[in-house]
């Protein structure tokens, strides 16, 4: 089949009512350049999932994003409408309803969003019980002088505002998951770092080459920033998190600055894959920073992953060639609508990441760091 959806086959529903520095040693292994993207305005770009997860509609998160900005709608209003879809579909286990769970078969969901014109933003963590915590975050973003609500509070906040609390996120399937995963490891390991880590991934990594799982719901994200014909950029990122995290754990995904970041005299960026890492460095920042000094998305968005890289000195993070042993990615815009997805590896045919244009949505091969993959 093929990755390019034509704009002639969209349909024009209202998506947003409808939505209830290298070493030596290291410098010779990077992966060989690609040919740099040049964009136009308008342009969506998110994470491989904004296309290929629909919740049974017929439009993507990226097509739902980009028909809302050509109407002239808000654009963040855009791409929430657009991550709704992926947060209500149960069939994608890493953000939303079905995300998989923490430790303790609870789904905690984190968000952020970010409004270039208006320099606002807003975000969620540890939220339980909302299918949709983009919506959350924006109204945190809206109607409080805050940027960030957590756990109980969250979740009240939400209630406040009139969204429905529910028991439980999981389907059956992420409850078989988390049970699947509890039968081979003992999530109790929490002051052993190096223990839990080895012994989580080694569980997690055995269910994806059983087939289990997909390996992009263990670290699973979407994150969509787009930008319209006037250049006004936004952002948003949203997740369930690391699968089976420790109980509260929160990643990168609803910080500003780690999981997103939007200047609108800039670019956007934000990321997928171990969290940690990325919150290091608050490299969706640093992202932006480059461009702001003239670089290309590509080559701000290549910086972030040499940060990641250079910083990741740990063994138990390293594979065997002293690398790291973990996938980060970054999808990166600027305000002319030149567009980026770039990650550390890019080893398997599904290393890809979701744009739209007025061309059409389509897949496009992420342009990787380093060669091989992170576990050799």
């Amino acid at each position: 089949m093929s990755n390019r959806i034509s704009r002639r086959n969209f349909v024009l529903t209202s998506a947003a009512a409808g939505i209830t520095a290298a070493t030596p040693a290291t410098a010779k292994i990077e992966a060989p350049a690609v040919k740099i993207k040049t964009g136009s305005r308008p342009v969506v770009v998110a994470s491989g999932n904004g296309i290929t997860k629909r919740n049974g509609g017929k439009l993507s998160c990226v097509e739902t994003a980009f028909e809302g900005m050509m109407r002239g709608n808000d654009v963040l209003d855009s791409l929430i409408s657009g991550v709704n879809i992926v947060e209500l579909d149960p069939e994608d286990s890493s953000v939303g309803y079905g995300g998989l769970p923490n430790a303790d078969g609870v789904v905690q969901l984190d968000s952020c969003c970010m409004h270039g014109p208006k320099k606002q933003a807003g975000g969620v963590a540890a939220l339980e019980g909302v299918r949709i915590p983009s919506r959350v975050a924006k109204a945190v973003m809206d109607y409080t002088d805050h940027h960030l609500l957590v756990g109980k509070g969250a979740q009240k906040f939400a209630r406040n505002m009139g969204f429905e609390i529910e028991d439980d996120l999981n389907t059956d399937h992420s409850r078989e998951m988390w049970l699947n995963w509890k039968r081979r490891i003992d999530p109790g390991h929490y002051l052993d770092p190096a223990k839990r880590f080895e012994a989580g991934a080694q569980a997690g990594m055995a269910m994806v080459r059983e087939g289990l799982i997909d390996e992009t719901d263990y670290y699973g994200t979407i994150n969509c920033n787009g930008v319209n014909r006037e250049g006004e950029l936004c952002g948003v990122t949203t997740t369930s998190g690391l699968a089976w995290k420790i109980p509260g754990r929160v990643g990168d995904s609803p910080i500003l600055g780690a999981g997103l970041y939007v200047d609108g005299h800039v670019g956007a960026a934000g990321s997928t894959g171990r969290g940690e890492a990325n919150l290091f460095g608050l490299l969706s920042f640093l992202i932006v920073e480059e461009m702001r000094r003239g670089k290309h998305p590509k080559d701000a968005g290549m910086e972030a992953l040499r940060r990641v890289r250079d910083n990741t000195i740990e063994p138990r993070l390293q594979n065997s060639r002293g690398l790291p042993n973990f996938g980060i990615t970054y999808y990166v815009i600027n305000k002319a609508g030149d567009y980026a997805g770039v990650s550390m590896y890019a080893d398997s045919d599904s290393a890809k990441y979701a744009v739209c244009t007025e061309n059409g949505a389509e897949l496009m091969p992420l342009e990787p760091l380093l060669e091989g993959n992170s576990s050799a």
